[in-house]
């Protein structure tokens, strides 16, 4: 009886101590480590979301690039940093999920952080060349199952979202397509235009340019809702391949034993951001879809990821380049 009493009596302690140490935080500035280099597209979002969040928290978040091993360099750095709220983590599903099931990585992409929220969701677009004269998905797999039919793919590189994309299209309707990793998603879609490969799964931002101005015909959008920027392309579900659905995404994460008062007043501040029309006008003319989570709801997102992917591998011997 008294062990039980202590217990809650320190339980109760405890949680008294975060609440009191959340009602202060932050006191200094706070690291979002991104684990890419600067200037790309992830280095891109968290940068704005940077500045907004910290104009929210009314202290400065500075943004520090460390890239490299499959976005682990810098995911390593966080898991091991102090569950204090000051060093967060913008993660992606190459840090979280694809890198550590796809290679050895000195943490574990979920259980060793404490999920904030899902910052920012860029689903991908199905899209093909113009040569191939089809205007549905329908037609497209049609086309690919026929003998003589050779057809390429490329993506941004081997275990990245345009890849596991392409993949799961395959998976989901027995085709055959050869995959082609470039270094990056911009030789990928100069390629794709250009006709040496014929489809892309890739982020509807960099392939909207191109859908817009004839050179390249979009199938299928990877949400469960159109989007405003291509309202005439079907999603997913409506064009057949609902459970294919890919995107490239990001989160905030913080170290495993951060207090839950920090968690949540990160998460109602990331919230607050997102929630503000002119930072929702800028992100969805970029095509990304923004969803206002609680952790809870974030670290399902992230599972779910990690559920896909287990189960792809199983079919399909993804591998890091």
């Amino acid at each position: 009886m008294k062990k039980t009493v202590f217990s809650l009596l320190g339980v109760s302690l405890a949680l008294a101590a975060g609440q009191a140490f959340a009602n202060d935080y932050p006191t200094r500035p706070i690291t979002l480590v991104n684990p890419y280099a600067a200037g790309g597209p992830a280095d891109n979002v968290a940068r704005v979301l940077a500045k907004e969040l910290g104009t929210v928290l009314k202290q400065q978040v500075v943004v520090e690039n460390k890239a490299g091993a499959g976005a682990t360099i810098g995911a390593a750095h966080v898991a091991k940093a102090n569950a204090d709220g000051y060093t967060l983590l913008f993660g992606t599903a190459a840090s979280h999920v694809v890198s550590p099931l796809m290679q050895p990585a000195p943490y574990d992409g979920i259980k060793d952080f404490e999920f904030v929220a899902l910052a920012a969701n860029q689903p991908n677009l199905l899209v093909v060349h113009p040569s191939l004269n089809v205007k549905t998905v329908d037609e497209f797999i049609a086309l690919a199952k026929k003998p003589d039919q050779k057809m390429s793919y490329g993506s941004s590189g081997s275990g990245t979202s345009p890849h596991i994309g392409g993949e799961l299209i395959k998976q989901a309707k027995g085709v055959d397509i050869t995959h082609i990793p470039y270094k990056g998603a911009a030789p990928a879609i100069t390629d794709l235009v250009a006709g040496r490969t014929q489809m892309g799964v890739m982020n509807l931002s960099g392939e909207l340019p191109f859908v817009k101005a004839g050179k390249l015909v979009a199938l299928a959008y990877a949400s469960k809702n159109r989007s405003p920027l291509l309202p005439d392309v079907p999603t997913f579900e409506e064009a057949g391949l609902g459970g294919s659905e890919s995107a490239s995404w990001y989160t905030v994460a913080a170290p495993k034993g951060t207090p839950k008062a920090v968690v949540d007043k990160l998460n109602d501040a990331i919230n607050q951001v997102m929630r503000n029309p002119e930072y929702r006008s800028t992100m969805e003319a970029q095509g990304t879809e923004l969803e206002t989570l609680t952790p809870a709801e974030t670290l399902a997102f992230v599972q779910e990821d990690a559920r896909k992917l287990n189960a792809l591998m199983k079919h399909v011997p993804l591998k890091m380049d």
